[in-house]
């Protein structure tokens, strides 16, 4: 039969959850690599020194609004999370310790440090992560081809719209708009440089819709006819900016 001392049950270790300190730089560094080599994400572009420089660079010199916590059991570090404003950079956790609920306190923390939201970058292909931010309220917003990110490979764009969805959301379309706004001036800026060295004034309904079909492959959700019908006003609109 079983003593009395091995009958009962042993405590779980406490985590604890503290701000990060330069010298925890080469741990965190750690938990960074660990945790990448056993999610399904592409292979690093950076060494392993260099993940050790450029993460005590960030939690000894944080750049304003800036936040490295580190959750540890037993005083080591088995997780981090790193924040910029509005923002969630890293959130790794020690493969060990994974399941154990370290992330899930990390996010949590995250969440309660950022009320108003924040958005994060996943890879596509680390299923598991998103799985994991979806289950606690994050949102997938857009899906990119990859071509913007080191690896080049796709990644997704998630959010935690915080305690005013629509009014975080609505912030977020206020920034689109505004590169909309310099991106449309630069469209019309070039038509109007374009129309005195012109043979014809004439549309070419061929390269519209091409032009169509190109932004097509960055904006799928659209589909071709709508963007050929948006790309047609941005030329006419253009075209009658350049003749005013």
């Amino acid at each position: 039969m079983p003593t009395e001392e091995t009958s009962v049950a042993t405590p779980a270790p406490e985590l604890v959850l503290r701000p990060a300190e330069e010298d925890d730089a080469d741990a965190l560094a750690l938990i960074h690599v660990l945790a990448r080599r056993a999610a399904p994400m592409p292979d690093p572009v950076h060494p392993d020194d260099a993940v050790r420089r450029w993460l005590r660079e960030r939690v000894a010199d944080p750049a304003p609004g800036a936040e490295t916590w580190v959750a540890e059991v037993e005083g080591v570090p088995v997780g981090y999370a790193r924040t910029t404003a509005g923002w969630l950079d890293d959130l790794y956790v020690q493969p060990a310790h994974q399941g154990t609920g370290v992330g899930a306190a990390l996010l949590d923390l995250v969440t309660a440090r950022q009320p108003a939201g924040f958005c994060l970058w996943v890879f596509e292909s680390n299923r598991p992560a998103r799985a994991f931010y979806a289950r606690h309220g994050l949102v997938e917003l857009e899906h990119t081809d990859g071509s913007a990110t080191e690896e080049g490979e796709p990644d997704v764009r998630m959010a935690w719209p915080g305690q005013d969805p629509v009014a975080f959301l609505r912030g977020l379309v206020d920034e689109v708009d505004a590169q909309l706004g310099d991106l449309l001036a630069r469209r019309a800026a070039l038509t109007r440089a374009i129309q005195p060295l012109k043979a014809s004034t004439s549309r070419d309904p061929g390269r519209e819709r091409e032009v169509a079909e190109h932004l097509a492959t960055r904006a799928p959700a659209l589909g071709v006819d709508r963007l050929e019908r948006i790309v047609r006003v941005v030329i006419e609109e253009s075209l009658g900016a350049a003749l005013d």
